[in-house]
Parts: C-alpha cells; structure tokens; sequence
C-alpha cells in the first residue's frame, strides 16, 4: 500500500502521540508499504481553521496517489472541511488515529464547545477511525455515533524493553532510604506535575526524593511556575528536573526509581504508565481517562482524581512506610505489562484496517 500520514511539525516530537505515530510508520514500512509524510506547520489554533482554504494542500491530496490517507486527530482544525471537499474527488480511504480528542481536555467550557462544533464535523468526515484506547473510542462515539470502521489499537509495550528480572524488582523496593520516585512527562499543566509537588508538601521531605523527566520548553510559564514551587520549599537537593532526555536514559531512570507519579489532569490512555510497569513500577495515575484500562486500583498502583493532593500525600506515604505493599504492587505491576500487547499487534491491527477499507 501507499500511505500518506499527516501530521503537525516533525515526527520525531517527544510526546505519546508522536511515538505511536512514529512506530507505526516504522511497522508499515517494514510491511513494505509506503508511507509519505505531510507535515504542516506548528501555528494558532485560529491559523490552523485557516489551512482548509490552502490550495496547495488541497491540490497536493486531491492528486496524491494514495491508497490510503491517514490522519492524526491532532489535525482536525486542519482537515475539518478540507476533507469533505476531498471526498468528492478522491477514491482513498481517509482514516484518522485518534489519541485524544480535544474537547476532552480541561479547557474553558466556551473554547472546548468551539473544539467539539469543530471535531464533530471532521470526525463525520471520515471513512474510519483507530483508537488508542476503549476509552478514546467511547468518547468518540458519544460525539458522534458508531457507524464508522474503527480499530482499538493500544500502544505497545516493547518501546522500552525492560533489563529487570522479578527478583530484581523485589530487590529494589526493599533498599532502604527515601521512597525514589519518578516524573515521565513534558511539563505543561496538564501532566499535573504542580499537584504532585503540592502533595509532596504534605510528605516530610526527608520520606522521599523525585526525579522529573521531560521537556521543559514547551510551557515555559508552567515551568517558571514549577521552579518558584520548588523554591518556596527549598527542595533544590530533593527534586530533580533534568528536561528531555535519550530513550536510553529514560530506561536508566525506569531501572533506578520505585514509583511513577504522574497525576495527569487528563491521560487518553499513558504510555509512561505502562513503560514504567515494565519495569517494575508502579504507577500513581490520573483516574480521568484510560488508565484504569491499565491500572487495578491498589494492585498495580493508585488511581488519583485530578487536582486531589491529599490523597496522592496518602498514597505515597503509604508506599514509603509499608514496602510489603510496594513489593507486591511491582510485581504486579510487571506481570500486568508482560500480558499487554507488542507495538507489532498495534500497528497490525491498524494495518488491518486500512487493508479493508482499501479492498
């Protein structure tokens, strides 16, 4: 098959939804499909509306010899009415990779009425839809009906293949000293990171030590806003926050921590949580969203309602005191991963339905 993918900037962009993309193109590609990539660029939301009256984007898709176009929902405002005039004269299926639809996002209820008017409409547009999750699937057809081909595709749990056997996990969660946590998430206000430092506030300092791992240019008034949160508490030797770093870093950091801790305001499923599980961690996650897709209460770690600091307090003082829990929630937390699908079945199932659609 010949593929185009369109996205926004570059492939490489270090977020969950660039990753999924990004792996999925590598396992066509390996099929031997071609996939071409249409980039458009990083812009306003209002000057991203503006790209479905480009010419030359029209031209360029309406001449393509595709036999199929992929999309990733993240460029709706795009393609919302470009795609209805595309249909008309293109015999490709157009299908859209659905990682989380905007207008679930904590936004005000005014500018998330405009994303819903908006995705609505290009949704309708379609000819199919994969979904990161059954949760992101059960969004969207609450938005707009279930009568379009669709695939639940989950992320893959091989990005990061863990170096930690059993025993070595339980070896970790019994060595002594504060409880090592971890932060896996670009920060910006959504990943919730300012709540967990409001958490840790109620935790005596000396119980634990955190590690915060993503980039740090992409918000940088939340940043700025994190850093006077960390100085107010003069935590300077007890939180760490190192930016992006190197896939092989990451799995160095996921080797080294006890816990993952990343109480998202929203997660449209987290594929920081399931990379931590793999290596032994358990995961104090959002409840909003898909994780509980993942995530037993109080078996693989702990489900927090956004914005509840107290309890994620409790919850990781719980984990400190009584490392018999900690033990038991790790290797739970492995087991589970270990039964959880390979990037390969991900994109298969997404190739799958693209080889329909096309016949």
């Amino acid at each position: 098959m010949r593929i185009g993918l369109i996205i926004y900037g570059s492939l490489d962009t270090l977020t969950g939804g660039y990753l999924y993309d990004r792996l999925l193109v590598e396992h066509l590609r390996r099929q031997g499909d071609q996939v071409d990539i249409i980039s458009l660029p990083w812009r306003t939301y209002g000057r991203h509306l503006g790209d479905n009256l480009s010419l030359n984007l029209y031209r360029r898709l309406r001449h393509a010899s595709f036999d199929a176009l992929l999309q990733d929902e993240l460029n709706h405002p795009s393609l919302f009415w470009l795609n209805q005039r595309l249909r008309r004269h293109v015999r490709y299926p157009i299908v859209t990779i659905v990682h989380l639809l905007r207008c679930s996002e904590p936004r005000p209820a005014w500018h998330n009425q405009l994303d819903r008017w908006v995705e609505r409409r290009y949704l309708k547009g379609l000819d199919g839809l994969v979904f990161n999750s059954q949760t992101t699937q059960v969004a969207v057809e609450q938005l707009v009906g279930s009568h379009r081909p669709g695939a639940v595709a989950y992320p893959g749990r091989d990005h990061l293949p863990p170096t930690l056997t059993p025993q070595q996990i339980e070896a970790r969660t019994q060595q002594p000293g504060p409880l090592r946590l971890l932060f896996v998430g670009n920060l910006t206000p959504v990943k919730g990171l300012h709540t967990l430092l409001q958490a840790l506030g109620h935790v005596p300092s000396d119980m634990w030590c955190l590690t915060v791992v993503g980039s740090l240019t992409m918000d940088p008034d939340y940043v700025h806003s994190i850093r006077r949160q960390i100085d107010a508490f003069a935590w300077h030797d007890r939180v760490r926050l190192l930016g992006a770093c190197p896939n092989a870093e990451v799995a160095t950091h996921l080797t080294q921590h006890q816990v993952l801790a990343v109480p998202s305001f929203y997660e449209a499923f987290g594929i920081a949580y399931l990379e931590a599980m793999g290596f032994g961690l358990p995961v104090i996650a959002s409840s909003a969203g898909a994780a509980h897709e993942l995530i037993t209460q109080a078996e693989h770690g702990f489900l927090v309602a956004p914005g509840d600091a107290a309890t994620l307090a409790q919850h990781i003082s719980t984990l400190q005191h009584d490392r018999d829990c900690l033990r038991r929630m790790s290797l739970a937390a492995y087991r589970r991963a270990q039964m959880h699908p390979t990037w390969a079945e991900c994109a298969g199932h997404v190739r799958e339905l693209l080889q329909s659609l096309v016949r």
